[in-house]
């Protein structure tokens, strides 16, 4: 399925990773060198993505001028500096702005390199793998032991089906990578108020309709001053072994 437009959830405050975002929203934290949201921005367009919706409230200033000058898609602001939706109310808020139809969500501060070359990118095997006539929502996943920067949570468990569970027990936790793959009539019924995503995540278990793919390479989140200077030694340890 070739799937063009995306929602980046961008909107979070980024209190753990005070006092960097006292100043400056977390998005824009660089990471060698880069904000993280152009991690999540360029991936879309590197799987042909073209208009983006992004969420916005914490130094929203910052935030637009930044997509403002983000050359490779065509970028919406969602507007929460009245109020945080939560990642589900700010994901419901969002497509609004977007065509009917498929679409890939992107966490804003979790990213991955380490992409095979030659090969389909993680989003586009994701977009690939998406079946919306058996699937409410397709996560990219990625085991335990290649995260950096992960507080350990085991978050799922994937049958032989492909299907996700919530992580009970078994030799292969895996960790959810912060994009999905889903169709926006999903949540024509969401509320209007905020609301965790979470809930759209066990309304699909308990259809069966929550489905995992393993991402292709290595997977990093920033959430604390030390985890990014974790996340840059990673980086620059990965990209010389490449």
């Amino acid at each position: 399925m070739k799937i063009t437009q995306a929602m980046v959830l961008a909107a979070g405050l980024g209190t753990r990773l005070r006092p960097i975002t006292d100043s400056i929203p977390k998005p824009l934290v660089r990471v060698a060198g880069k904000p993280m949201i152009d991690y999540a921005l360029d991936a879309l367009a590197d799987a042909g993505v073209k208009k983006a919706a992004v969420n916005v409230h914490h130094f929203a200033e910052q935030m637009e001028a930044h997509l403002r000058r983000y050359p490779r898609l065509d970028v919406m602001i969602s507007d929460e500096r009245d109020r945080l939706m939560n990642s589900g109310g700010g994901l419901a808020k969002g497509i609004k702005l977007l065509a009917p139809g498929p679409l890939f969500v992107m966490n804003a501060d979790l990213f991955w390199i380490c992409e095979r070359a030659g090969e389909a990118t993680n989003l586009q095997r994701l977009a690939d793998f998406f079946d919306p006539a058996t699937m409410d929502m397709a996560l990219l996943c990625v085991p335990l032991e290649r995260t950096t920067g992960h507080n350990g949570k085991k978050d799922f468990q994937l049958d032989g089906a492909g299907r996700l569970t919530r992580y009970s027990g078994g030799d292969q936790p895996l960790v959810y990578a912060g994009a999905i793959a889903m169709h926006s009539s999903l949540l024509d019924d969401a509320p209007d108020d905020a609301f965790n995503l979470n809930l759209y995540f066990d309304k699909a278990i308990e259809r069966g309709r929550l489905y995992g793919l393993v991402l292709q390479g290595h997977w990093l989140t920033v959430g604390t001053p030390d985890a990014l200077v974790e996340a840059e030694e990673v980086l620059s340890r990965l990209h010389a072994e490449a």
